[in-house]
């Protein structure tokens, strides 16, 4: 492994985050900011333009990397917590339950699971909107779908996670310090979680920084589509659409498409080589 690349790797990743977080607070234009100068190429006023409305192009990217990023962590997380437990039940309880377990994975893994995501905002936005109406939670009813996203990504990414974790138990579970834990009476919940779990710890951190990047592709690709975040929310799937809605043979404002392309590129590039380089260091 290259040290001096995980470094730059790891530091690229904290300026990204930081510049989503504290980016827009610095930015000279609000994110919903509207001028006359609209579709205008980047200059010195606006680095990488500004959109239909005349909105910073920038700016947004910068916001927009909020809500993409906080849906990969959220969806990531999501599904660390279901995969792990998953996989430490089935592996561990073996035998007939741990088949029966590994074969509605197999089930899932043979539905299109983006689909299911689809599926799910579909019948469930409009439902969850109302529910939260009235209650102390109807601030959030203007993001339900966004809420739909968090579950639905986490809950479509846990499958290969927890065959993982299962295939880690099934060797682990046999070792002399789990049958120690059992011959001193020790319960099934205590010998997983504070027996077994700290052994898969370093492989599931590194299956996170792979499964980050899988759900921010998932949800640009449903934000693209219109399925995902609304106004006055964006993420960087609404300002690829954005920016797809323009092209024309007349004039194409080819920085709408071009940098939350790469702005989207390079994420992604950053957390597949970290956990790349996460799975080398395992070795």
């Amino acid at each position: 492994m290259k040290p001096r690349a995980l470094h730059l790797c790891l530091a690229a990743l904290a300026f990204l985050t930081l510049a989503a977080i504290f980016g827009p607070y610095f930015s000279p234009y609000s994110v919903d900011q509207i001028s006359q100068t609209r579709l205008a190429p980047p200059d010195s006023a606006h680095w990488l333009g500004t959109d239909l409305h005349g909105r910073d192009l920038l700016t947004r990217l910068l916001f927009g990397a909020r809500i993409s990023l906080l849906v990969g962590l959220v969806g990531a997380t999501i599904s660390l917590f279901v995969g792990v437990t998953y996989g430490l039940i089935s592996g561990y309880l073996g035998g007939r339950i741990d088949n029966a377990m590994m074969r509605f994975v197999d089930i899932l893994y043979a539905l299109p699971r983006i689909v299911l995501v689809i599926v799910l905002i579909s019948l469930f936005d409009l439902k969850l909107k109302h529910l939260l109406d009235g209650t102390f939670l109807a601030p959030l009813a203007s993001h339900a779908r966004l809420l739909l996203l968090f579950v639905g990504l986490g809950m479509v990414e846990w499958l290969t996670l927890a065959r993982i974790v299962r295939a880690q138990v099934l060797s682990i579970k046999e070792r002399a310090f789990v049958l120690s834990a059992r011959l001193i009476g020790q319960n099934t919940p205590t010998i997983l979680f504070r027996q077994i779990l700290p052994q898969v710890i370093p492989i599931v951190l590194t299956y996170l920084t792979l499964a980050l990047p899988a759900v921010i592709l998932e949800e640009s690709f449903l934000s693209f589509l219109g399925l995902g975040v609304q106004a006055p929310l964006a993420s960087w799937g609404t300002l690829l659409a954005d920016g797809a809605a323009l092209l024309n043979p007349i004039r194409t404002p080819w920085w709408l498409i071009v940098f939350p392309s790469l702005l989207l590129a390079f994420t992604l590039l950053l957390l597949n080589f970290l956990g790349d380089q996460l799975r080398k260091l395992q070795k």
